[in-house]
């Protein structure tokens, strides 16, 4: 009998699936608190369950985290690590720390079904969708290597979560949704909505419902003030232009001061970064409740751009404050081990190829 991963399995799942093995509803809330309040990896340590119950879990589950199959930490504190998931595909994630809290930046794909011209991870392509189990994973497997369990209210590494790293979270979504009301249920791991943000290139549909039913913070993977740039850049823009784009920005459920949406715009020098952009930029998002975050452009191997000067990214910055907008400029961090902001990508589909065409070869053998 295959076992099934109990992190990643949602509440309602749990009750179902802990109704069917004869076990009260109770034990679900005992299980969940020792999974993602206590952080434990093997039923044994549940030690306020009895051992029939243990062993009964045990028959049918595993408590597994993504393996960590290589680590690299940047000269600015930057930690990125290389996870292994059961079946030896990979993805990336990236641990930023501030003098008072941290932002891990996890992956909801295996490469990525998008092909921003702009990004590392595009040239990957989508090997396949990462479950929920794989992404609340990534957080567990980062507290694990901060120390972070029990569950602590104060001076956490990890404070906040970003769905920025490795694929479009959006084509993702269920297991994503799965993933974000079990690190925010306050039984367990108990991050603030407010302290995750998922970032979409525009997924147009999708953005009310993420909305309505997850209430996270909302980024906008921008980078272009003109329909004839961002099909180049963003080329999913062909299929939700930025009418489209922006009018669900505006319908975003709870819009307000504060709540706004963020919009990222990377900085690519000679392309998007003339005065003129900046002030479109400012009247395409006109009346939303919003801030602007300049990236400048993290170079990465054989990659067609590069990063706009800084004098014009002061420049731009200007505009867009003058505006009324707060125009930070991220900092780079971890440009030196390529986990900055659009530097990801794993070696699963290269890997995958090669299977394929040793395979061809043995048949044409």
């Amino acid at each position: 009998m295959t076992k099934i991963n109990i992190i990643g399995e949602s509440r309602e799942s749990l009750s179902a699936q802990f109704n069917q093995l004869g076990l009260p509803s109770f034990r679900v809330q005992q299980v969940w608190n020792w999974l993602y309040h206590h952080g434990v990896r093997s039923f044994d340590l549940m030690n306020n369950i009895s051992n029939d119950v243990r062993n009964k879990l045990a028959e049918h589950y595993v408590i597994e985290r993504p393996v960590v199959s290589n680590a690299q930490s940047s000269t600015d504190g930057t930690q990125k690590w290389l996870l292994r998931f059961e079946d030896g595909q990979e993805a990336e994630t990236v641990h930023i720390p501030e003098v008072d809290r941290g932002t891990l930046c996890i992956s909801s794909q295996i490469g990525c079904t998008l092909t921003c011209t702009f990004c590392h991870t595009g040239t990957q392509m989508l090997v396949r969708n990462l479950t929920a189990s794989e992404i609340v994973g990534q957080v567990m497997m980062a507290r694990d290597v901060f120390c972070e369990w029990p569950t602590p209210f104060s001076n956490r590494h990890i404070s906040n979560v970003v769905l920025m790293g490795m694929g479009e979270p959006l084509y993702n979504y269920e297991n994503v949704a799965t993933a974000i009301k079990i690190l925010t249920d306050e039984k367990g791991i108990c991050l603030s909505r407010r302290k995750i943000t998922l970032s979409t290139s525009g997924v147009v549909p999708m953005i009310e419902r993420c909305g309505q039913e997850l209430g996270v913070g909302l980024a906008i993977s921008l980078h272009a003030t003109t329909d004839e740039l961002r099909n180049k850049l963003v080329p999913l823009n062909k299929k939700y232009p930025l009418k489209d784009l922006l009018e669900a920005c505006r319908n975003y459920p709870n819009l307000s001061n504060a709540r706004r949406i963020t919009f990222e715009y990377v900085m690519l020098k000679g392309v998007n970064d003339s005065l003129a952009d900046a002030r479109r930029l400012v009247q395409l998002i006109k009346g939303i409740p919003a801030k602007i975050n300049l990236i400048p452009f993290n170079p990465w191997p054989n990659s067609p751009y590069e990063c706009s000067t800084p004098q014009a990214i002061s420049a731009f910055a200007e505009i867009v404050y003058r505006a009324g907008y707060a125009s930070p400029v991220r900092t780079p961090r971890g440009r030196d081990i390529l986990a900055a902001c659009g530097q990801l990508k794993s070696e699963s589909l290269r890997v995958r190829r090669t299977k394929i065409s040793l395979e061809d070869e043995k048949i044409a053998s």
